[in-house]
């Protein structure tokens, strides 16, 4: 289930294998940040980024809520990172290249069985095309699942595509996946911008995430966070205009009308469960920044 008062408008990417970007993780403004330890972990490095993960968590990131994304169970490291991190202090597992219901059944077990008072939820990579194929039975696999994060990189790869500026390769994917989790009422995360020097570029990337309905962008560098933070949370105009409609709403209702206007649109209920859904995201982002 969707946690309403946890805004994810930035999450960003953290090698586990560099314990000073590690260190510098704790003063950003990412919302959240995905404590890596599969694509930006070189093998031999795998053990080594586990303890610096695991110390990291350990002297905490504030209110940052910290996900880590171990390796495959399928490889030699995965249970082992499921083994280290089921009694410490991150939010989340997030589970690499997932295909099928049982992935996720798979590490759900092995947490509860680590940790019978386990609280991790579970994230899910969604990077490769059977997995769109597969995203209604992903989506419906466990109670602990929480979140679905696009990998598009891998996704275009394994398509033979290109990367275009409208991303007119992945856009099916993207829709279908912001479909499923909505149906499943689950958190969708969407691909990163590879471009680190085309601010443009992230920017449109960004807007039409969030124009798509993705709750928020992963990020490959803190020079990034603030434009995602900008886009993906709501605007004083978009507050100004939900807070309105509510009024507008009430005194509708007051009045015994079923429906109320306001600057020319019509309001109806559908449109005050979004305006409370804005309002509590930036009752949540101004209790965070506080």
């Amino acid at each position: 289930m969707i946690n309403i008062n946890r805004p994810r408008r930035s999450v960003l990417y953290m090698p586990g294998a560099n314990t000073r970007a590690l260190e510098k993780a704790k003063s950003l403004a990412a919302d959240s940040l995905i404590l890596d330890l599969e694509d930006a972990v070189a093998p031999d490095s795998k053990v080594v980024a586990r303890a610096n993960i695991h110390a990291a968590l350990e002297s905490g990131f504030g209110h940052r809520e910290t996900v880590v994304r171990i390796n495959g169970l399928n490889t030699p490291w995965g249970l082992d990172d499921l083994k280290a991190f089921a009694h410490s202090k991150a939010d989340a597992i997030l589970l690499p290249k997932v295909e099928s219901a049982a992935q996720i059944q798979a590490a759900a077990e092995h947490l509860k069985q680590l940790n019978p008072s386990n609280q991790l939820t579970i994230w899910a990579m969604i990077e490769t095309p059977m997995a769109i194929f597969k995203l209604s039975e992903i989506c419906s696999a466990h109670p602990a699942l929480e979140a679905l994060v696009l990998g598009t990189s891998d996704l275009v790869k394994d398509l033979h595509a290109r990367h275009t500026p409208g991303r007119v390769e992945t856009l099916t994917a993207l829709s279908l996946s912001v479909l499923a989790a909505r149906a499943h009422q689950l958190c969708v995360l969407d691909g990163v911008h590879l471009s680190l020097d085309d601010e443009s570029g992230l920017r449109t990337s960004c807007i039409q995430g969030r124009d798509m309905g993705f709750d928020g962008k992963t990020l490959i560098h803190p020079s990034q966070i603030a434009l995602a933070n900008d886009i993906f949370g709501p605007s004083p105009a978009e507050i100004e205009e939900a807070q309105q409609r509510i009024t507008a709403y009430e005194a509708a209702i007051q009045s015994g009308a079923g429906i109320a206007v306001l600057n020319g649109k019509l309001i109806e209920e559908l449109h005050i469960q979004d305006a409370k859904r804005i309002l509590a995201l930036a009752q949540a982002i101004n209790s965070f920044n506080r």
